[in-house]
């Protein structure tokens, strides 16, 4: 019995230093970082992707998965994030995701430099033909240029990861797109999965290539980590929205002028400053037509000058002008199907965003600077010029009345009767200078 004792009490002090190994063996390694991308791919995506691939590099994550859904983006930024995705010690995955969500343009490169590739049903992929800044098609030799560059790289992607690279180079020279189904069919992507536990079980025991080797992905099991945007990141990539951008330029445009009306104001110019460099921020990282922002500046022109006109001619005029600006503001940053989204005005923002505009110029600005032009209704320089009549005998001071109210007045010379017809001439602090009329 001792030795049976003794036995059970060497078992448990093994086991004591056991378990936390085995603890910590089923632990780590066994967590897949998780990404949640939606919008536009612009500068703080890109930080945002580059953060959340480090941060499972060092924390030993299992693989990143980056749930995608944008309309397209930058080049620039789009090349950054594929740059960093080849050169990942972690394997990334890219989950085209929810049902009805697209990888359009810049999203097409960013899913072909997975190691994984997968697509939720009913989303869409391609329309990769690269436009310029304002939106449309670019021209000429900058065009073939542009073009060549991406179908080369998108080509590049492809043999790196093993995918079809024809498909790929018809998605930028003809802006086809694909469905799920169809993607999966042409070797575009891997996995068709319906949510994410579907899709880490499938690609469970999988091997990738990563930049520090071959990686046989043990997800089945693997928790997630949740790795959402910081405050800096998700305050400008929220401001990428094409409505946004046009209420910062309108309130920006309103607060400038109403500086201009009221100089030295202050609040109203900070106010304007920040919200139009916000405004052009924004409009940086989307496909504006510069054409639709001049219609929106000339807009606020127009109506400032008809607070001084006060025409209905121009109030129509400058509210046809901004509205006009509104629809030329944003193009598709791809000439892309219905399926896909495109970077456009809400209608009912944009025609609300006209009448806020026009009642502000024309009720409130409009009414503050007619204001202006009205005669002062009270102090000296209403009482000067008024007539009245003496109460008492001004010898030189006495009382009168003037405007039905009772005044101490001095009479400017000589003697003025009680009862006289009076007219004043000056206010000297509470007592009125007057003269005989």
């Amino acid at each position: 019995m001792k030795y049976i004792s003794r036995a059970f009490a060497l078992l448990f002090f093994l086991l004591s230093f056991a378990l936390p190994f085995a603890a910590y063996a089923q632990r780590a390694g066994a967590s897949v970082a998780v990404l949640n991308l939606s919008g536009p791919i612009d500068t703080w995506s890109e930080g945002y992707i580059i953060r959340g691939i480090n941060f499972a590099e060092q924390d030993g994550s299992e693989a990143v998965v980056i749930v995608l859904n944008t309309p397209g983006g930058a080049l620039g930024a789009m090349q950054n994030i594929t740059t960093r995705m080849l050169n990942a010690r972690v394997p990334v995955v890219v989950y085209v995701a929810p049902s009805g969500g697209a990888a359009a343009s810049a999203g097409t490169f960013i899913t072909y430099a997975a190691n994984v590739a997968a697509m939720a049903p009913g989303t869409t992929i391609g329309a990769a033909h690269p436009v310029g800044g304002s939106g449309e098609d670019i021209a000429n030799d900058e065009r073939a240029k542009i073009t060549n560059y991406s179908v080369s790289l998108i080509q590049g992607l492809a043999r790196e990861r093993g995918r079809n690279a024809e498909w790929a180079a018809k998605a930028v020279r003809d802006s086809i797109a694909a469905t799920a189904q169809e993607a999966l069919d042409l070797k575009v992507i891997d996995f068709v999965a319906k949510d994410l536990n579907d899709l880490l079980n499938q690609i469970d025991g999988r091997t990738v290539k990563t930049a520090a080797g071959e990686r046989t992905l043990q997800t089945a099991r693997a928790g997630t980590t949740p790795i959402d945007m910081n405050f800096a990141e998700l305050f400008f990539h929220t401001l990428v929205d094409p409505n946004i951008a046009l209420i910062l330029l309108q309130i920006g445009l309103l607060a400038i002028a109403v500086e201009l009306y009221n100089p030295g104001a202050i609040f109203p110019a900070i106010t304007g400053g920040i919200c139009l460099v916000l405004a052009f921020v924004a409009l940086g990282n989307l496909p504006v037509n510069w054409g639709g922002v001049i219609l929106i500046v000339l807009s606020v022109a127009v109506f400032i000058i008809d607070v001084k006109v006060n025409s209905f001619v121009l109030t129509g005029g400058g509210i046809v002008m901004f509205i006009l600006g509104g629809l030329l503001l944003f193009t598709p940053l791809t000439p892309i199907g219905p399926t896909l989204p495109e970077v456009s005005i809400n209608p009912w923002i944009l025609f609300g965003a006209a009448g806020a505009m026009a009642a502000f110029f024309v009720f409130l600005l409009g009414a503050a600077v007619r204001g202006k032009k009205y005669p002062v209704l009270s102090g000296a320089e209403v009482l000067v010029g008024a007539s009245g009549y003496a109460l008492s005998d001004l010898a030189p001071s006495g009382a009168v009345q003037v405007k039905s109210e009772q005044w101490t007045a001095k009479a400017d010379s000589g003697t003025i009767e009680k009862g006289a017809e009076i007219r004043v001439i000056a206010l000297e602090g509470l007592t009125l200078k007057v003269v005989k009329k």
